[in-house]
């Protein structure tokens, strides 16, 4: 079972992606723990995507897209993965395409996890993370219970920059730009499907289950 996530930043593709994975059995993969990996390992792909990361530029298309391909060919990818934060972009979504046909192979499912772009505001911006031991709250709906103050180390939490409400703005503008086209592309190939983003994620993700099982 090949599956790609999709949805904007903050729209919960991760959480989802996680609670798939345990269903089955296939690694949740994102592009930011490969980079991570490679670069950890001092692989050749890792050490090409470094001297970018180094100079505060992107990695290329292709470069990503290797190192995907790579990753996608271990093992415990056998049976299938889900990819979570790659492609981005309809340039990357081809690459993939063509990188998977070349095996013969192809992308199976892709999930969109729709929310309103107001919601993902007010939800990234009441995110507080532990800066010691990385336990992730929400002043609404997961508060610590010390205010400011991490329930599992005593370590007084902080606001990312990431979450902060006008890089999240920002976020989202270059979301719609560039990714949003994707869920034609994929929808054009006729695996595209729909998740709530603010539905109860055991409900949903059953739901969507049924879907994939079918």
């Amino acid at each position: 079972m090949k599956i790609v996530m999709l949805g904007a930043p903050g729209a919960g593709k991760g959480t989802y992606a996680s609670r798939l994975s345990k269903r089955y059995g296939i690694p949740h993969i994102s592009t930011g723990d490969i980079f991570r990996e490679n670069i950890k390992n001092n692989t050749e792909l890792g050490q090409k995507a470094k001297k970018y990361m180094d100079e505060g530029l992107l990695v290329p298309d292709e470069l990503t897209c290797d190192l995907v391909m790579d990753r996608i060919s271990e093992d415990d990818c056998k049976k299938g993965f889900i990819l979570d934060g790659f492609p981005r972009t309809i340039p990357q979504a081809e690459a993939l395409t063509e990188a998977l046909s070349a095996r013969g192979e192809k992308m199976e499912y892709a999930l969109n996890v729709v929310v309103e772009d107001e919601k993902i505001v007010k939800r990234m911006a009441g995110r507080r993370s532990c800066p010691n031991c990385g336990a992730i709250y929400h002043l609404v709906t997961l508060p610590p219970k010390k205010e400011g103050i991490c329930d599992k180390c005593g370590t007084p939490l902080v606001q990312r920059a990431d979450d902060k409400e006008e890089t999240v703005l920002k976020r989202l503008s270059i979301y719609h730009e560039q990714t949003e086209p994707l869920i034609e592309y994929y929808n054009k190939q006729g695996i595209l499907h729909e998740m709530s983003g603010d539905a109860d994620v055991d409900k949903e993700v059953l739901r969507i289950a049924k879907v994939l099982e079918a």
